[in-house]
């Protein structure tokens, strides 16, 4: 039985790596050839063939950076809560319940309830920030659920001795066990980017399937046509690809959606082989692991 059932766990294990490589190589291959540098910064192209994924590709590392600016502080406070200050009683197996539930929601849910109250009720439109406030809401069971527990996984002797030197509680959470803790954090932050970045379902309610031409050289936050206003459509990659798919009216659609799938693909898999490394790499750093 335990050389069938190892047989069995080894196939599992194999079909699903399979899986993973076939499913990554196809679309690698099929974008492959649409990679190059006019490719990552000239813009789309309604009808003619030729165009890029410039201000897509901008638009979704600017959206990562605004919702991670609200999630982070958010996420990090909340599981400093659970984790050090929240009592065992029903209010907290409430607070615990509803995050299990906000994280089952599926992501088009999250964007209807964006349009609800980002976009119609605070009267802002499809903007950047209402997609940054949607997907905070998309990301906050993740960030709060990594946080707490890695601070969880801190060992008590840490903490016990510092409260032992008479430090307040607080300044032992922030001095001691938040730095214990840090390679976690990180971690589980640059996975919630790679959510963040391949979204497309809550942005196509919130942030809009259309993005003005952006000049690069107005910095102003105001102008409709800054890059840095939050305050403007933003149509992002991973919404960019389904409406290529959808709608696309250029000879060359396939291709550019092809492109455009292979180069979201390769960002995730940055940011997730990023997260293993820099959390490997910080851990080393803090517990003086390395050589």
């Amino acid at each position: 039985m335990d050389r069938i059932a190892t047989v069995v766990l080894t196939l599992i294990a194999a079909l699903i790596i399979g899986t993973l490589i076939g499913l990554l190589g196809f679309i690698l291959t099929q974008g492959w050839h649409k990679l190059n540098l006019d490719f990552l910064t000239s813009p789309p192209d309604i009808v003619n063939a030729g165009g890029g994924i410039g201000p897509q590709l901008f638009n979704s590392f600017y959206l990562l950076v605004l919702t991670m600016l609200i999630a982070l502080p958010l996420g990090i406070g909340a599981g400093i809560y659970m984790a050090e200050y929240a009592p065992d009683n029903k209010f907290t197996q409430f607070i615990r319940m509803s995050i299990e539930v906000l994280s089952s929601l599926p992501s088009i849910v999250v964007g209807l309830f964006g349009l609800l109250v980002f976009v119609n009720m605070t009267g802002w439109g499809y903007t950047l920030f209402s997609g940054a406030l949607a997907l905070t809401v998309f990301n906050l069971p993740l960030l709060v659920r990594v946080t707490e527990d890695a601070l969880r996984n801190v060992p008590r002797s840490q903490k016990e001795a510092s409260l032992a030197l008479g430090i307040t509680k607080w300044r032992t959470i922030v001095s001691v066990i938040l730095p214990a803790a840090l390679p976690g954090i990180l971690t589980g932050a640059i996975l919630a980017s790679g959510r963040v970045f391949g979204e497309a379902a809550a942005l196509l309610f919130t942030a809009g399937m259309s993005s003005p031409n952006l000049n690069f050289a107005d910095f102003s936050l105001n102008s409709p046509t800054s890059p840095l206003n939050p305050f403007r459509p933003a149509e992002t990659l991973a919404v960019h690809i389904w409406k290529v798919n959808s709608e696309g009216l250029t000879p060359d659609a396939r291709d550019v959606a092809d492109g455009a799938a292979a180069v979201l693909i390769i960002a995730v898999l940055l940011f997730n082989l990023s997260a293993r490394w820099f959390g490997t790499w910080v851990y080393k750093k803090m517990t003086s692991g390395s050589n």
